[in-house]
């Protein structure tokens, strides 16, 4: 075990700088409204706030220790429940009004407000990328943490304990209902599960939603990216490579389903609004010497407009049938391939207006640490809401890291607090400071 930790450590200073390609950074630039730069200035100045902001940073320690404590619980997608019973038992010790995991697997807890009228969501999703048994210990080196799922975003649910110790610790109330939320699904093939239930019938009425995942402090994402994505199997009887031969072969059949959908999409995206495709994964077989009873595949398109992946998705199902066609069209004996096509993800795309108070505001409090925003368009948990017209914003969980979605990921505490107290500052300023 320890020999594979430095086999990290050193593969990590050796390999050059990585970006995740989950955001896409924009040039936008958002004129803040005076009204909401006094307001965060008055936020800064009330005593409470100020105590809330002092024990941040006096507390950091612990914030990290509460990470590294939550990282080393495994939470592969679809199995999150043993770390967010965990996330549930520690919002509980620190204090809300009540808690618990919904039929989707949520943690919810709330923390009422002294009206009540409205509920802001504080959100940092539960799951990681990686598969039941990859190794979460946490490699601590000075100020860095290394582990899968440290940064992305294990680091976001030690910021919402933090936020909330911090504001029960200097009594501060909010005028506003205010829930603290660890989501499941929000990786891969989760496909955004827990927070389209949460915004589901059965949710618990959001009006604004705030969610923290990787990135910098600086980080305002407000502009929902969408993708599609997709599994297409191909059918056919099998059987051994030379005394079957003349059967339909799935493989030859996806191949060329492939190499259509890759020239057709390649000319499609050449223009428009920004719009890419991924053959990520394929599989089937048995042997060398065998044709396949099964392949399949799994495609994954994205796009800033909702319209453009609807042409790609055409483009797609017109590729594999031609694949299936050609490929039936050669066989010479046994039964034709089938196929079949399952979307196995939809995240919305989608804007928000930046004149909206939750981006103004977001953009206001970064004033104070000296940051410049850096806006970005990103598939994250708040491409629900803002594809539904609810404000909501993606901000960065500070300090600094790289390699997300992969055994090399680490985070580093680099003036973490900063983040924390950031976040702090956007839900108070989005709830409004509430007096019993």
């Amino acid at each position: 075990m320890l020999f594979r930790k430095i086999q990290l450590l050193i593969l990590l200073f050796a390999l050059p700088t990585f970006m995740p390609a989950q955001e896409e950074q924009l040039s936008d630039h958002i004129v803040v409204d005076p009204v909401y730069q006094q307001e965060i200035e008055a936020l800064r100045a009330h005593p409470a706030v100020q105590r809330a902001m002092k024990l941040i940073e006096e507390t950091d320690e612990q914030t990290v220790q509460e990470t590294i404590h939550l990282t080393e619980i495994p939470a592969p997608p679809f199995k999150e429940e043993v770390r967010a019973v965990e996330f549930k038992n520690m919002l509980e010790k620190i204090g809300v009004d009540s808690a618990w995991i919904d039929a989707e697997g949520n943690v919810i807890a709330l923390r009422k407000g002294t009206k009540g009228d409205r509920t802001v969501a504080l959100d940092a999703h539960l799951d990681t990328v990686f598969p039941e048994g990859t190794e979460v210990d946490v490699t601590v080196n000075a100020d860095t943490l290394f582990a899968p799922g440290v940064g992305d975003d294990t680091r976001g649910l030690g910021m919402v304990l933090a936020v909330l110790r911090a504001m029960n610790e200097t009594d501060i109330q909010t005028e506003d209902d205010l829930l603290f939320i660890g989501t499941v699904g929000e990786e891969g093939l989760g496909d955004l599960r827990g927070v389209k239930y949460l915004f589901g019938e059965n949710g618990p009425g959001i009006d604004s939603w705030i969610s923290i995942d990787g990135g910098d402090l600086g980080r305002v994402n407000y502009k929902g990216l969408g993708s599609y994505r997709y599994r297409i199997t191909f059918k056919g009887p099998g059987g051994h490579s030379w005394g079957a031969f003349g059967l339909a072969n799935p493989h030859h059949a996806m191949g060329a389903a492939i190499r259509y959908f890759v020239e057709a999409a390649d000319e499609f995206t050449e223009d428009g609004p920004r719009t890419s495709y991924n053959v990520g994964r394929i599989g089937g077989g048995t042997s060398v010497n065998s044709i396949p009873f099964t392949s399949w595949m799994e495609v994954d398109t994205r796009s800033i407009d909702p319209t453009r992946l609807d042409s790609m998705e055409v483009i797609l199902k017109n590729a594999v049938q031609r694949g299936l066609e050609e490929q039936n069209a050669l066989r010479r004996e046994g039964r034709p391939l089938t196929v079949e096509i399952e979307m196995i993800g939809k995240r919305p795309s989608g804007e928000l207006s930046p004149e909206l108070p939750l981006i103004q505001r977001a953009t206001a409090a970064l004033a104070p640490f000296d940051t410049e925003p850096r806006y970005t368009r990103g598939s994250t948990n708040s491409n629900i809401p803002i594809s539904l017209g609810v404000p909501a914003v993606t901000i960065g969980r500070g300090g600094e890291g790289d390699w997300a979605h992969s055994l090399l990921e680490w985070w580093a505490n680099k003036e973490g607090h900063k983040a924390v107290q950031y976040a702090l500052l956007v839900l108070l300023a989005e709830s409004g400071l509430g007096t019993r």
